[in-house]
């Protein structure tokens, strides 16, 4: 963690315009938010994990128990908190709770459930190892210039219908290497958006590596998963990542292109080597 502010670390990233002039600054050093999969064990039950900030987990546990109506503030006993560390694809924490014998129908009715349900969500220290396991890693062949960003960015105002008319939405888009914006889908979830988005290149038979995705929203590791999963090598966000985000990207083979607003961005760059050809 930063010395600074907990809860976050420094990773260099680049600041570049939208032109082809040449990058004139070097990598700077950026406070990221740390993101990392949270696994709640109850009485040695797996329960669920929850992407969380690694901050005040024991407040988070409680508050989660109560909201879920599994126990009430007295009922929470001690909260064991551990690391679990997969190397360059991150870091999780398992929080262990003791809860007495009334509280634990649901919890019981729950993991009885999961074990026929073969598409359950991650629990537990299996959910620790799926939410953390290594992604594929990409070759990717996109070249472009960083000036095709720029004028995607500019061409997706115009085709958020549903943003424009709620301010409620997020949107995902598909773009060529000239910055041409080819599919936009909408959502109020990002994770949505991007799943409509990757499903439509799939429908419609386009390579998701020959262009690149622009999303309206934080850069999270559920979208560099789904990112790389769909075969793109560069995201393109409007908001700023994670330290989990860029960590998994940065593995995986995917450049990130973050807090892309105005007439500039803050880059990640595979191996010092991005898909830009002006640089």
């Amino acid at each position: 963690m930063s010395e600074g502010v907990p809860g976050t670390l420094e990773a260099l990233l680049v600041r570049a315009d939208y032109t082809q002039e040449p990058i004139s600054e070097g990598a700077r050093g950026h406070l990221l938010a740390i993101e990392c999969p949270v696994a709640i064990e109850i009485n040695g039950i797996a329960f669920a994990v929850m992407m969380a900030s690694p901050l005040d987990l024991e407040d988070f546990v409680t508050g989660f128990l109560m909201a879920e109506g599994l126990a009430r503030a007295e009922q929470v006993g001690e909260i064991a908190l551990s690391r679990v560390d997969k190397g360059a694809w991150g870091q999780g924490m398992v929080a262990r709770v003791s809860l007495p014998s009334e509280c634990l129908g649901p919890v019981l009715e729950r993991a009885r459930r999961r074990i026929g349900d073969s598409s359950c969500g991650i629990c537990g220290m299996d959910g620790i190892e799926t939410a953390l396991r290594p992604l594929p890693v990409l070759e990717p062949t996109l070249r472009l210039s960083r000036a095709a960003v720029g004028k995607a960015l500019e061409a997706m105002r115009e085709r958020q219908v549903l943003g424009q008319a709620t301010r409620a939405t997020h949107a995902a888009a598909f773009c060529t290497s000239e910055g041409e914006v080819l599919l936009v889908r909408e959502d109020v979830g990002r994770h949505n958006a991007l799943d409509k988005l990757v499903g439509a290149l799939a429908r419609e038979g386009c390579d998701a590596g020959a262009g690149f995705i622009v999303m309206t929203s934080r850069c999270s590791y559920e979208l560099v998963e789904k990112t790389v999963r769909a075969g793109c090598g560069l995201l393109v966000t409007i908001s700023a990542p994670t330290d989990l985000a860029v960590r998994r990207a940065e593995a995986a083979g995917l450049t990130l292109c973050v807090v892309a607003r105005g007439d500039s961005m803050l880059m990640t760059q595979v191996d010092g080597h991005g898909p830009f050809i002006d640089d």
